[in-house]
């Protein structure tokens, strides 16, 4: 690949995390648009199924002829019970990666595999069924067109290799650089403060995953040789775009990170990439900033297509023009216009809160000075009464010098009158929403008014005569797989009519319906529990299911499916559910306050008056309480939240994972292929929750660096010319004046949608009539000033 074709020396991952790194391969954009954060939150979820996996590369592909195949690992969430949209062939990895007993959705059924090796091994798996389907479409269709993507599991865990492959590379260090066990790292974020030196058996351990990552990887060169020998040997070579790459980076104890990725630093963000094909100079590198969205506009471009203004970023085909290529060495050739700034993002992103426009307005009217703003507020009509409208608390007043002031009304004996005169009073300040139905009070009616509802409702009783059935029974109501079925006991053969279920048929035992409906090999025994319509649960917790099952295979095979298929059906539900019960909890409508009712503040102890008392607040104030109460309410939830982790935690024996740490427990038992590991388990952290950040990574000709923002608000600086380990953070030798350039530009590309927001033009180089372009924060005359570095 490297020597037949291009090496990109500055290709980099918009996100260092699986799931979000491959979205933005499919659908081109980035992380804030696609918003699939993590690998777990919105990855391959209901909203990114029906919003953006319509829109991936292979759609459009599909839609103009191509024969789109995919074959390995697609999303970490992907549950198999679908197959995504534009692509003919399927072979899709259910959940995360696996070399050994995984299941594949395979054309839309699910197929299980072993331990064998000649027959499940992932790597192998996916590489032949590809070749395969190479093969079968250029002999059936020679003259359509072929797009495949062969995604490995290699070299993501567990690490198992080939068996071939299991004592290669006994000394390999590649992983020890000047960065590895540079820890702690005070001048970093938190948690790189808080990763110490790794132990003697953290050590060996890095020592060791590098060597199984270097195996398995061995059959992913195995795999592109096969794929090479194929098209030599159907004459596609010449005809076809190879590219390679990776979703992301990792680290093997750098900076005393035992093992991961998910930091902004190059070892997480740099992935390698090499495309060769038609016009493509063999061994070329090119030094442009490339990323992984640039992936899905390249593969459109290759087929004649447009990229769609959605997607984020751009085709790096006119980057590998020959005509350009070939004069590189020219001084005075033309410069490319392409960026020289990228977007780094990862980490859940915080929700913004939802306000009302009575507080967007309140909080615009806190720029303006008191008088103006009492002003405003004595607009509103119930301001403008003197105390006449039931409830109201405050009215303007206009003094002997014209200005107007707000006054507490009095005569609350006055409000209260009209209150016990008022059924229903609509809540301050809410005459648009609807009223409060407090249910019970604490109010107890009279004795009079208690005996004229007694005789009320004994009026309005009617006589009810009572029956003795003196003939036998007609017919008998049975419930049957969701059915109501009526059956004739006078005629020879029963005729059933199906009909609703209503309420007057639920007072019929379940254990005579079980018997009635059992045949002559079904359990229906009066204690039993149906499970499905031909097994049950006993009372002595065994399962039986009818004879048929036990005597015939395909009726055990049929039965086994339709059970699968009914688990992942109600797993499915459940994943909607809670998404569901998720939004429930964050569009919560405010509550009714039964305890402001008359009846019950007529008998409320002076505590409860006391905080009646509250309420009163002036109309300044009461917006800040409303934040106040929203917030105190959101804390309270969080802190209910860690409880119930802690107890969970605690439960299981979990002494690994720590509060707002990721962590991970290693063992013996962890490696189920050679070579083995066998010097005890130990507990490591590798990420915290507060990694959330927003980074420009920037590489021109004068300037190497990277600048990040993180949502704790801490700043990192590192100039890689100088630290090309970013071991320092050298935010402090920055001018504040580039530090408030470097943040503008942050928050552009944050906000950016679209492929010409999100790959700014330079102002000092010719663009011409094409899209896109280069941008240049660190022009002298503008930003730096002609500061060298």
């Amino acid at each position: 690949m490297e020597q037949g074709g291009a090496s990109f020396t500055n290709a980099f991952v918009s996100t260092p995390m699986c799931c979000p790194s491959r979205s933005s391969m499919l659908t081109g954009k980035y992380v804030h648009n696609h918003n699939t954060y993590t690998n777990n939150e919105n990855c391959s979820s209901p909203s990114w199924q029906a919003q953006h996996e319509p829109r991936s590369f292979a759609v459009y592909l599909n839609n103009t002829g191509y024969r789109t195949a995919f074959f390995g690992k697609y999303l970490n969430e992907y549950n198999g019970s679908y197959i995504p949209p534009g692509w003919r062939e399927w072979v899709g990895l259910i959940k995360n990666s696996r070399f050994y007993n995984y299941t594949v959705c395979r054309n839309g059924y699910k197929e299980k595999h072993g331990s064998d090796y000649a027959k499940d091994y992932f790597t192998d798996l996916i590489t032949n069924d590809s070749i395969n389907y190479f093969r079968i479409s250029k002999r059936m269709y020679p003259h359509r067109p072929v797009m495949m993507v062969i995604s490995h599991a290699a070299p993501h865990g567990p690490e198992d290799s080939a068996p071939q492959f299991s004592e290669h590379f006994p000394n390999a260090s590649q992983h020890i650089t000047p960065s590895y066990n540079y820890a702690p790292n005070m001048d970093k974020h938190w948690i790189m403060q808080y990763t110490g030196p790794m132990r003697p058996i953290n050590m060996e351990f890095t020592n060791f995953l590098h060597r199984k990552r270097l195996q398995t990887l061995l059959s992913v060169d195995d795999s592109v040789e096969k794929v090479y020998e194929m098209l030599v040997e159907t004459g596609e070579l010449d005809n076809t775009y190879v590219i390679y790459t990776a979703d992301h980076g990792y680290h093997i104890g750098q900076f005393g990170l035992v093992k991961g990725k998910s930091m902004p630093y190059d070892f997480d963000i740099r992935v390698p990439f090499f495309v060769r094909g038609p016009n493509i100079e063999p061994g070329s590198i090119n030094p442009h900033m490339i990323l992984n969205i640039d992936l899905a506009p390249t593969i459109l471009d290759i087929a004649g297509l447009d990229t769609p203004p959605d997607m984020d970023g751009k085709s790096i085909l006119k980057l590998l023009e020959p005509e350009k290529t070939e004069n590189r060495f020219r001084s005075n050739r033309k410069p490319k216009v392409w960026r020289d700034t990228i977007l780094v993002e990862r980490g859940k992103f915080l929700r913004k809160k939802e306000e009302s426009s009575s507080n967007n307005m309140q909080q615009s009217n806190n720029n303006l000075p008191k008088y103006e703003r009492v002003k405003e507020l004595c607009q509103q009509a119930k301001y403008q009464t003197a105390c006449e409208q039931p409830g109201q608390k405050w009215q303007c007043i206009e003094d002997t010098s014209g200005k107007l002031r707000i006054h507490k009304c009095k005569g609350s004996l006055k409000v209260s009158a009209k209150r016990k005169r008022t059924r229903s009073l609509r809540s301050r300040g809410s005459g648009s929403k609807e009223e409060c139905d407090c249910g019970k009070t604490d109010y107890r009616p009279t004795r009079g008014e208690r005996r004229s509802h007694r005789q009320l409702s004994q009026a309005n009783q009617r006589y009810k005569p009572r029956f003795v059935h003196t003939r036998p029974t007609r017919s008998l109501s049975v419930e049957f797989e969701g059915q109501i079925y009526d059956i004739d006991l006078e005629e020879a053969q029963p005729a059933y009519e199906p009909r609703n279920i209503s309420k007057r048929h639920y007072d019929l035992e379940q254990e005579d319906v079980e018997e009635m409906l059992a045949d002559d090999n079904a359990v229906g025994q009066p204690s039993s529990v149906k499970v499905t319509h031909k097994c049950y649960i006993l009372a002595n917790d065994t399962v039986h299911c009818e004879r048929e099952i036990y005597q015939s295979s395909r009726a055990w095979r049929n039965h086994k499916s339709y059970i699968a298929q009914e688990i992942e059906a109600l797993q499915d539900k459940i994943k909607n559910l809670r998404e569901v019960r998720g939004h429930l909890k964050r569009r919560r409508p405010d509550e009714c306050d039964c305890s402001k009712s008359y009846f019950n503040k007529e008998k409320a102890p002076r505590n409860k008056e006391r905080k009646k008392s509250n309420h009163r607040l002036h109309p300044f104030k009461e917006a800040v309480q409303e934040v106040d109460g929203k917030v105190q309410n959101f804390n309270e939830s969080r802190r209910k939240k860690k409880e119930r982790k802690q107890k969970k935690r605690l439960k299981k024996g979990d002494d690994c994972s720590l509060p707002g740490l990721t962590c991970f427990t290693h063992d013996n038992d962890h490696w189920q292929t050679a070579p083995f590991w066998n010097l005890g388990s130990f507990c490591a952290c590798t990420s915290a929750n507060n990694n959330t950040y927003w980074c420009l990574r920037t590489i021109n000709d004068t300037h190497n660096i990277l600048f990040c923002e993180f949502a704790t608000g801490f700043l990192e600086y590192f100039d890689m010319n100088n630290d090309p380990y970013q071991l320092t953070n050298a935010v402090h030798t920055v001018d504040r004046e580039v530090l408030n350039e470097l943040h503008l530009q942050l928050m552009e590309l944050r906000s950016c949608r679209g492929h010409r927001q999100c790959n700014p033009r330079s102002r000092g180089l010719e663009t011409g009539n094409k899209d896109g372009g280069s941008y240049d924060p660190h022009r002298e005359e503008q930003l730096w000033n002609g500061w060298e570095g």
